[in-house]
């Protein structure tokens, strides 16, 4: 049942989250080089807690993140999309693509998407992300995607002890770059 959006872009198709991801889920939340930035490695138990969060973001706000389906094989790969759990510092969109997916644009493909839909839909005026200042690969997406850095921030508990800095841009920087 899907409980929200459907995007579709030249390689993937974005969805609100669904029970039958969740294996691939509790896989991406096992990979120590994945999670190196997202909170570090999830044994099962948390990992359902974490994916009914991000379910529950689309009946509690309206929005969350996506799941990222390839659309060649039907195989969940990730998940990128807005974000604003209580207490995040800013209107996030973020993204995470699982190992053996990284490197091929996945990623840049799916936040394209996620960036247009929550300027588009959402009428967010600005869009951001929190990112490590050690996570080369997103600062490096963030760039590619027109966004600049605005300093550091602080997440919420239980995550307040880690560094990070938002990056981001308008609405008007956006569309400006895009056209």
């Amino acid at each position: 049942m899907l409980n929200g959006p459907l995007l579709v872009t030249q390689r993937l198709i974005l969805r609100p989250p669904a029970a039958e991801d969740f294996e691939a889920v509790v896989g991406f939340y096992s990979e120590p080089e994945t999670m190196e930035h997202l909170g570090g490695v999830k044994p099962r138990s948390e990992v359902w807690r974490a994916w009914c969060c991000m379910a529950g973001s689309w009946h509690i706000n309206g929005f969350g993140m996506f799941s990222l389906i390839e659309r060649a094989t039907g195989r969940w790969i990730g998940r990128a999309g807005p974000w604003r759990p209580a207490d995040w510092p800013v209107d996030e969109v973020g993204w995470g693509v699982a190992r053996d997916f990284a490197g091929q644009g996945y990623a840049r493909e799916a936040a394209v998407a996620a960036i247009d839909y929550a300027f588009d839909v959402l009428g967010w005026d600005a869009v951001h992300h929190v990112i490590a200042p050690k996570n080369a690969a997103s600062i490096k997406l963030a760039e590619r995607l027109g966004s600049r850095l605005e300093g550091p921030t602080r997440m919420p508990a239980p995550f307040g002890d880690k560094e990070v800095q938002s990056w981001g841009q308008t609405r008007e920087e956006w569309r400006a770059r895009k056209n």
